[in-house]
């Protein structure tokens, strides 16, 4: 990496930027901030206001025509002065303090806003070599995660992320492929900022329901049916002991309309039963604990299969079985000590509009803590986790990455961390949610599993690509190839909009070539992966390639696209949206696809050819690393 002017390293040594005035600048793994110190002190030596004030406002353009950087005047917040008028006259004087600078060309006024364009020579000599010197990690921070940015001695920040988190035997829903793809994609992000993460899987695997699921096993189940794919049989007998369970309450509701004795159904049936085989399993009757071990073992085999073809791993398999009894009594004796909690109809609950003021209490509504029969709840259980966790770990933030349909049980979770007086343990946890999937299924009917969408998305790609006999004929392994692209398809289009937004499920729109989609995003990859093997150039070459040959715009325009990545993944630290990085990844594609045919490879001189390669080897290397962030697999040949 060429070095900077001696000026600029002057003047970054005496901004001391690693401390906290200016938080968060790393200008020796992120370009942007280089150009953000220089310009702050410019701008600082006209305008009299101080560079850590102007500093954060020096934002991204939008597009690369508008400019690399922009300041928006009137966010300077100085009186006197029309901003235009500000702006026309410090665009003026604003080069003058660095006339040997070459990082920044002129400004451009336009209106309120200055524009700054960095210098296409400067730029490239400072961007191509610092990508292919770490070109497997960069773009990440690891320096964003420690404790303390001024003493990396102290370690870095842990975080806990909660997500997929199914319910054994019941269906793997749309909810749950959300939150597992975006989960996996934040436990990347955190992971290259240089966070300490935990991947937390917390499966919905206890409660009355697993009594009703024994209940069924015993009438139906089949042990090597089990052994062989147990998340499908035990959904079967889940469905099939639930079908019974409804007969039985519309039985008992005939009995009471004909005025006749329910009593033998409502003691002795099935939902009386189940209700009693969960309290065996409560009080750890071994004959029903061995049972739900088996079943939830088997389950949790199967999951890792799934998850593996995303690209996503557990660091455990909790669920709410797990949490302990004694951390859920503690949990209930804080809620009793601040007064919180009462009994109604033999229950205990919390009315959230007798300690939360106002409308933000009626909204919360009452919340049940235990049953009549002295069994826990899932509210409760959540809160003797979250102690547990907090023990454990020692987290210095966890994330829930949970629907926006769970959003009333997650605020009544944390209004009763905050309640309790854990403050501190409330400023730590967040929500992370999202919208719904609409019309998700597969062309045989209805999705139940995700495998279901994993094999239907695999088959299409599949059937896609034989329509290219010869480029079918090159693939090693094809049918390897059509997963990997199935899959990238499913997560491209939900990470194609904001988490919040819902959107419809389309396989004949994600699994297309055309428009920003997954098999897009990988053709592209493969393309650039395709150039640098078929021009045989030794690395070594292409890393003391003659950058100075890249003049024209297209690849000026790569690499200052190219130039912003480390800067969208810290944004995206701020956003939380993986969207984020797949639009800018689409952008730098887009980019790269329309330069094919002005900046050759094969056929240019050699030193040429060099320079070009390392430019598209750059690309490359962007592009691999935002698709592993976003959980993608990218593939170098289809």
């Amino acid at each position: 990496m060429t070095t900077m002017d001696e000026s600029l390293q002057t003047r970054l040594q005496k901004l001391h930027v690693h401390q906290p005035d200016i938080p968060e600048c790393f200008p020796s793994l992120n370009p942007f901030d280089v150009y953000r110190i220089h310009l702050a002190n410019a701008l600082s030596e006209v305008t009299g206001v101080q560079p850590k004030i102007i500093y954060p406002l020096l934002q991204r353009t939008a597009t690369l025509d508008k400019g690399d950087l922009l300041l928006p005047v009137p966010a300077l917040r100085i009186k006197g002065e029309r901003p235009d008028v500000l702006a026309s006259r410090w665009a003026d004087q604003v080069i003058r303090p660095f006339p040997e600078s070459t990082l920044v060309s002129k400004p451009i006024v336009d209106g309120p806003f200055i524009r700054f364009y960095f210098n296409p020579t400067t730029l490239v000599k400072k961007v191509i070599p610092a990508v292919l010197q770490n070109r497997t990690e960069w773009g990440n921070n690891p320096l964003l995660g420690l404790k303390d940015a001024n003493d990396a001695s102290k370690g870095h920040k842990r975080i806990v992320i909660e997500f997929s988190s199914p319910n054994i035997a019941k269906p793997f829903h749309q909810g749950h492929l959300r939150s597992t793809i975006i989960g996996g994609f934040l436990a990347n992000l955190y992971k290259g900022a240089g966070w300490n993460v935990v991947r937390l899987n917390y499966l919905g695997d206890w409660g009355k329901q697993y009594g009703l699921l024994a209940l069924g096993f015993k009438m139906f189940g089949d042990d090597k049916a089990l052994e062989e794919d147990p998340i499908h049989h035990l959904y079967q007998i889940y469905v099939k002991i639930n079908s019974l369970l409804a007969n039985e309450r519309k039985e008992i509701e005939q009995l009471e309309k004909d005025g006749k004795d329910d009593s033998k159904l409502r003691n002795e049936g099935l939902d009386e039963q189940a209700r009693k085989y969960f309290k065996a399993m409560c009080d750890n009757d071994l004959e029903a604990i061995s049972m739900w071990k088996k079943f939830r073992e088997l389950s949790i085999q199967r999951y890792k299969e799934s998850y593996t073809r995303l690209n996503i791993h557990f660091d455990e398999y909790a669920g709410e079985s797990l949490v302990r009894e004694e951390s859920m009594k503690i949990a209930q004796k804080e809620l009793e000590s601040k007064g919180l909690v009462e009994e109604s109809q033999g229950a205990a609950i919390v009315d959230f509009s007798k300690h939360v003021p106002s409308k933000a209490g009626k909204a919360l509504g009452k919340a049940l803590i235990r049953k009549t029969d002295g069994t826990s709840l899932y509210l409760t259980r959540d809160v003797g986790a979250l102690f547990e966790r907090n023990d454990r770990y020692k987290f210095d933030q966890m994330i829930y990455v949970v629907a926006t349909d769970q959003e009333l049980h997650l605020k009544q979770l944390f209004k009763l961390i905050e309640l309790t007086g854990n403050e501190d343990l409330r400023s730590r946890i967040h929500h992370v949610n999202f919208g719904l999937v609409l019309g998700m299924s597969t062309r045989r009917g209805t999705v139940v599993f995700l495998d279901d969408v994993l094999r239907d998305v695999g088959e299409k790609m599949h059937e896609v690509m034989r329509k290219n006999e010869t480029k079918y004929a090159q693939v090693s392994d094809p049918e390897r190839t059509a997963d990997i692209l199935g899959i990238s398809s499913v997560m491209v289009q939900d990470m194609s909009g904001k988490r919040i937004n819902n959107y419809r499920f389309n396989i004949d729109t994600m699994t297309s070539f055309e428009g920003d989609t997954g098999p897009y995003l990988q053709y592209s990859h493969a393309r650039l992966c395709s150039i640098l093997l078929k021009a045989d150039v030794p690395t070594s070459e292409i890393e003391s390639a003659n950058l100075d040959l890249l003049i024209e715009p297209h690849a000026i325009n790569v690499v200052r696209l190219i130039a912003q990545f480390p800067d969208i993944i810290q944004n995206t630290l701020k956003t939380l949206e993986p969207t984020t990085i797949l639009t800018y990844l689409f952008r730098l594609t887009h980019t790269i696809n329309s330069s094919y045919d002005v900046l050759q490879v094969l056929g240019s001189e050699r030193e040429l050819m060099e320079a070009r390669l390392a430019l598209y080897d750059a690309a490359k290397s962007v592009i691999n690393n935002g698709m592993r962030i976003l959980g993608l697999t990218p593939l170098d040949r289809m």
